[in-house]
C-alpha cells in the first residue's frame, strides 16, 4: 500500500523514545522528511545515520521550544504532518486529594499544552500543505484511574481540544485525528521509574506483579497482551496519509480490547 509519503515534512514530539521513536522510524522508511524533537537526542543520532531524520533539542514545557522545533522543520519545507507526541504521566499513589497545584499543572504543561504550543507554530504550514495533525492520546480519557488522575484528565482536555480543533481546520483542509492507546511496552512503562517499577516499590511486590495487578484491576486484555509501540506509529501513518482522507475529529482506540463498553 502506498501512503505517498515520500519527501513530506514530518514533525515528530518526544521522538527519543517509545512511541515517538517508534514513529519516527516508520514515517521514515516510507521516506519522508522527517523533524524528531525530544529533551535528549541521543538515539535519534544513529538513526539519522541511515534516514532522512533530523534531530532537534526541544523543551515544548516552553513556547519557545515549540517554535524552535517547527522553524527546524520549516527550514525543509511548510509542515505536511505533525504527530503530537509528548505525554508524561506519574503514579498518584496517595489519592487525589495528594495531588499538588504544581503536579496538575505539569501534567497539563506536558500532555495538553505541548501539542496546543506545537500546534500553534506549525499552523502556518499545515493550512498550506493542507496536511495532517495525529495526537497520541490515552484510553485514560475515558477511562478515568484515581491512582493517575491528572494524566487522565490531561488527556480528556487533549481529546477535547483535537476535537474542536477538527472543527475549525477542516473547512481549511487540515485534518486532525487522535489515538488512544492503552498501556503500550515503552519505558513509560517498564523503565526505570515507570509505572510498573513504581506500583512495584508501593506495594512491596516485583515488576512482573505489579503489571499483571494493574492490567487485572482494569480488566485484562482481550488478546492477553500490550500494544508494541509500532503498531501506533503504523497507525500514525495510516491516518496522516491519503488512504484516510476523509477522517478528521476522529479518536482511535488501539488497546489490545482493554475497554469492554461501546
Amino acid at each position: 500500500m502506498d501512503l505517498n509519503l515520500k519527501n513530506k515534512v514530518v514533525v515528530v514530539t518526544g521522538a527519543s523514545r517509545g512511541i515517538g521513536f517508534a514513529t519516527v522510524k516508520a514515517f521514515a522508511q516510507e521516506g519522508a522528511r522527517v523533524v524528531a524533537g525530544a529533551r535528549t537526542t541521543g538515539p535519534l543520532e544513529e538513526l539519522a545515520k541511515e534516514y532522512d531524520v533530523v534531530p532537534v533539542v526541544a523543551d515544548l514545557s516552553t513556547p519557545e521550544g515549540a517554535t524552535a522545533l517547527v522553524a527546524a522543520a520549516t527550514e525543509l519545507g511548510p509542515v505536511d504532518v505533525l504527530v503530537n507526541n509528548v505525554g508524561a504521566v506519574q503514579p498518584r499513589l496517595a489519592g487525589v486529594a495528594a495531588v499538588t497545584d504544581e503536579e496538575w499543572l505539569a501534567a497539563l504543561n506536558a500532555n495538553l499544552l505541548s501539542a496546543v504550543r506545537t500546534t500553534r507554530a506549525a499552523l502556518p504550514g499545515l493550512v498550506q500543505t493542507q496536511g495532517t495533525i495525529v495526537n497520541i492520546g490515552s484510553v485514560n480519557a475515558i477511562l478515568a484511574d484515581p491512582s493517575i488522575v491528572d494524566y487522565a484528565a490531561s488527556k480528556a482536555a487533549l481529546a477535547s481540544w483535537a476535537k474542536s480543533l477538527s472543527k475549525e481546520l477542516g473547512p481549511q483542509g487540515v485534518r486532525v485525528n487522535t489515538i488512544s492507546p492503552g498501556p503500550v511496552e515503552t519505558d513509560l512503562w517498564h523503565g526505570a521509574n515507570g509505572m510498573a517499577e513504581t506500583i512495584a516499590g508501593a506495594m512491596g511486590i516485583t515488576h512482573d506483579e505489579a503489571v499483571a495487578a494493574v492490567v487485572q484491576g482494569l480488566g485484562g486484555f482481550a488478546t492477553g497482551r500490550f500494544s508494541r509501540p509500532e503498531e501506533i506509529a503504523d497507525l500514525a501513518l495510516f491516518l496522516a496519509s491519503e488512504r484516510s482522507g476523509n477522517m478528521t475529529g476522529a479518536d482511535v482506540t488501539i488497546d489490545g480490547g482493554l475497554i469492554k463498553t461501546i
